[in-house]
């Protein structure tokens, strides 16, 4: 039975709205289809957040109240038009477009940072956005990307957020054509790291300077500037070891609340050189409550590397970094039970596993 039958029929039944989820669906995605918004349908269904469940019965607006006739339609001649629907998700992998061809990762974590590529005569006129991230917990969801590259072959990253299981749904669009696609996401398998800090250390949570100290950071994850490395990203200090990792659940004091950790830790003595993972401009630099010695380095496209705790920082302000310039020294301050440095690798401000940038121009 098509579409539109299966909704007539509905009609007929008395249960106009309701919607039944499918595999890729998401609250957004539901809404685009539906002309309508996230807002409403959380409203309607009382949901406390964003995940669905395949099988899963929502209520879309005009759906009709239990014992309520419904109201009569409206004559032709002054119906609204009905919402144009978007395309439909496409599978994973490989898409096109005259002119246009994008191929996106099969899967994803939670935590990855990702690339769309895009290449073919028309790539260098698309703009990309993630639908999915609206109703998330990210910084400027569904935003309106320009991708770099050169020639024909571009490329545009995208992050997945800490937390986040349901699938990640680009949508491109080159002159009137639009592709969308649906990446399935996996979640982590970690347990719960109870830190149990101290109070002189666990006290630095409530300094006064932390209100100012985060106003810093977030200017710096507002940043869009153009691309500025070119060759491989590499380790920020000379050691294998980790003493806590990307994505890790954990609480601070006993009874604390549980939060992930947004870098990896890497343990190393007191004073050893912290360099620049690749290139880029410094836009911090500086000593802060929490965070310690902390640079941030701008690498263009998105993207920023912070350094935390470290016992000095030699780079400045405005400074132009290549990769493997020194910018400061492994220490123990602000929030720190020991001598290590904490590096964090942020898409658009968001978190990403630092692991996936090693030895790579792009995540994959």
């Amino acid at each position: 039975m098509t579409r539109p039958l299966l909704l007539a029929a509905a009609l007929l039944l008395g249960v106009a709205g309701a919607y039944t989820v499918k595999p890729g669906d998401t609250l957004y995605s539901i809404a685009r289809a539906h002309g309508t918004t996230v807002a409403e349908i959380t409203r309607l269904n009382g949901l406390k957040n964003t995940s669905l469940e395949v099988g899963q019965t929502l209520r879309l607006p005009g759906e009709t109240a239990p014992q309520t006739p419904a109201p009569a339609a409206p004559p032709p001649s002054t119906a609204a038009p009905a919402p144009t629907p978007l395309p439909e998700p496409v599978p994973v992998g490989t898409a096109q477009v005259a002119g246009l061809t994008v191929t996106a990762p099969t899967s994803l974590r939670m935590g990855d940072a990702f690339v769309l590529r895009l290449s073919g005569p028309r790539a260098g006129q698309a703009t990309v956005r993630f639908p999915s991230e609206v109703g998330e917990d990210v910084r400027r969801p569904d935003e309106w990307l320009t991708p770099t590259g050169a020639a024909g072959e571009y490329v545009v990253l995208g992050r997945v957020v800490l937390g986040k299981t349901t699938p990640v749904v680009y949508e491109i669009k080159v002159g009137g054509d639009q592709v969308r696609g649906s990446i399935p996401v996996t979640g982590l398998t970690q347990t719960i790291q109870y830190l149990n800090l101290p109070p002189s250390i666990s006290g630095k949570l409530q300094d006064p300077g932390r209100k100012a100290e985060e106003a810093i950071v977030e200017r710096a994850y507002t940043r869009r500037t153009p691309q500025a490395w070119a060759r491989p990203f590499q380790p920020a200090v000379n050691v294998r070891a980790q003493s806590s990792a990307f994505g890790q659940p954990r609480t601070y004091v006993a009874g604390g609340p549980v939060q992930y950790h947004y870098g990896t830790d890497y343990p190393a003595p007191t004073g050893t050189a912290v360099t620049a993972v690749n290139d880029g401009t410094v836009v911090v630099a500086g000593k802060y409550p929490v965070r310690g010695g902390l640079v941030i380095i701008d690498h263009g496209a998105g993207l920023t590397s912070l350094y935390f705790h470290q016992s000095r920082v030699t780079a400045r302000v405005g400074q132009k970094v290549r990769r493997g310039d020194k910018i400061g020294e492994v220490g123990s301050t602000g929030l720190s039970d020991g001598a290590h440095l904490h590096l964090e690798m942020r898409v658009r401000g968001e978190a990403t596993n630092p692991a996936g940038w090693v030895n790579r121009i792009w995540p994959r």
